[in-house]
């Protein structure tokens, strides 16, 4: 199969690779209907983050299932299938409850890499959920963005407490940042600030659900967002980015007693005690448990509720993988979708 590798920052190639078998009773092969690039993608290609070169790139997947191991119930070859980035067995503690991201046998859910044909995924069980049949082409977009940025934005937006009669503001104006303005929208948020300096994605958050734009950053976006909620702050705050500013921006942009849901991968972020101490601020977040967000938003998206689809904006063939890691690296894209 062909596959997109990197073998250090600013080089990703597309080349062939070993095909993926089933090496444990509960795996299972899905041919991939398509894949994208992520932005914690970018962390790498960018030298934030170090890694063991040269390494299988990509974890947001859709695609029908090939073959599966002997002791998988739950699917079966010739289903299409949605899966999470990290694989979970469904059944401990933590599954149970909800947090299948933290469950205790949790492993990577694509071990050889998801920007390519085909995926072995672990756990195929816990991990991956068939749709009500066949979808149609127009949807494929929608239910790949439900493998990461979509339940991502969710939970950002469950995990703040986004909800009726509430003031929600939002970090961040990736692909996750706008999921997460189109979750707030969905679970009832009754005004929705979205806070981003480029027109093409403040479009599209207007699109998804939000109500105001803010164009400040850092300090000044705070500031922009308390004068807009009468000093208090937003109720639910999004942070869905992972740098240190914009976790300042975001505590600081919190209410006294409000929620504040991170979803971005931190990356030298730290916390002030005295501040958090006297904010009152309920903070909520971690790798998000994307697999348990799936039977609904499955639902949302074949009954047309939602399109998260929109945040593709550039669809390239796999072998063009590194014209989309450039695009997505110099905000020429929101997010690139490679069919394979």
């Amino acid at each position: 199969m062909q596959g997109v590798v990197m073998y250090g920052p600013g080089d990703v190639r597309v080349e062939k690779r070993a095909d993926p078998r089933i090496e444990s009773p509960t795996d299972a092969v899905v041919r991939l209907a398509a894949t994208s690039v992520c932005g914690s993608d970018l962390w790498p290609y960018r030298g934030v983050e170090s890694a063991a070169w040269p390494v299988p790139m990509g974890h947001e997947y859709c695609g029908v299932v090939e073959a599966v191991g002997a002791a998988v119930t739950s699917i079966r070859p010739g289903d299409f299938v949605v899966g999470s980035f990290f694989a979970s067995d469904g059944t401990c503690e933590i599954c149970q409850e909800g947090y299948h991201s933290g469950c205790v046998h949790r492993e990577p859910a694509c071990p050889g890499g998801a920007q390519a044909e085909l995926l072995r995924v672990p756990l195929a069980d816990g991990t991956l959920v068939a749709t009500p049949g066949a979808p149609d082409e127009d949807l494929i977009p929608s239910l790949l963005a439900a493998s990461d940025v979509l339940g991502t934005g969710w939970f950002a937006a469950v995990a703040g407490a986004a909800g009726p009669g509430k003031t929600v503001a939002v970090v961040g104006d990736g692909a996750v940042g706008l999921l997460g303005v189109l979750a707030a929208k969905h679970l009832g948020a009754e005004r929705i600030i979205a806070m981003s300096r480029h027109t093409d994605r403040q479009q599209l958050a207007i699109e998804f659900g939000a109500t105001d734009i803010v164009a400040d950053r850092g300090e000044d976006g705070a500031a922009r967002i308390l004068e807009l909620t009468g000093g208090y702050g937003a109720h639910s705050v999004l942070e869905c980015v992972g740098t240190a500013e914009a976790m300042r921006q975001a505590v600081r942009s919190t209410r006294r007693g409000g929620h504040l849901g991170f979803v971005g991968v931190p990356h030298s972020v730290t916390f002030d005690g005295l501040e958090m101490f006297f904010s009152h601020i309920h903070l909520h977040g971690g790798p998000a448990p994307v697999r348990a967000y799936l039977p609904d938003l499955i639902q949302r998206i074949y009954t047309r509720q939602i399109n998260p689809g929109l945040v593709f904006d550039l669809r390239l063939p796999l072998s063009h993988a590194a014209e989309a890691y450039r695009a997505m690296d110099e905000r020429k894209a929101v997010k690139a979708l490679l069919m394979p």
